[in-house]
């Protein structure tokens, strides 16, 4: 159980780093702190940022893998991953992003791959 809360947690937080390096660059442009940076200053940013996400997403990933000795198989350890990627994003999005609206589109589009993590871990 230990490991499995473990293994979620730093999914989680890895997503949060990697959310923003993926996307918090573009509300430093929108704020226009980034504006005139060069793409290539935006690259090394993001780069730092993804250098904490994969120094908590590998740690994940090896304890959480049955074949480590973890609780998940590698196509769950990816279908949770992918699913709070999303839950993250949204966050991010409604909170950075307040002029972004998720339509009925976006929330079955949701709901399916909620669906998708029940039927990964279906036995």
């Amino acid at each position: 159980m230990k490991t499995m809360i473990l293994t979620v947690l730093l999914l989680i937080v890895a997503n949060i780093f990697m959310t923003f390096a993926w996307y918090g660059h573009l509300k430093l442009q929108s704020t226009g702190i980034s504006t005139n940076w060069p793409l290539y200053g935006v690259i090394l940013l993001s780069w730092g940022i993804a250098l904490i996400e994969y120094s908590l997403q590998v740690p994940a990933n090896r304890i959480g893998f049955d074949g480590n000795g973890g609780p998940f198989s590698l196509i769950q350890l990816k279908v949770m991953q992918e699913v709070i990627t999303l839950v993250i994003f949204m966050v991010f999005t409604l909170v950075m992003f307040k002029d972004t609206h998720f339509t009925r589109n976006h929330i079955i589009s949701f709901i399916l791959l909620v669906g998708a993590v029940y039927f990964a871990f279906k036995k």
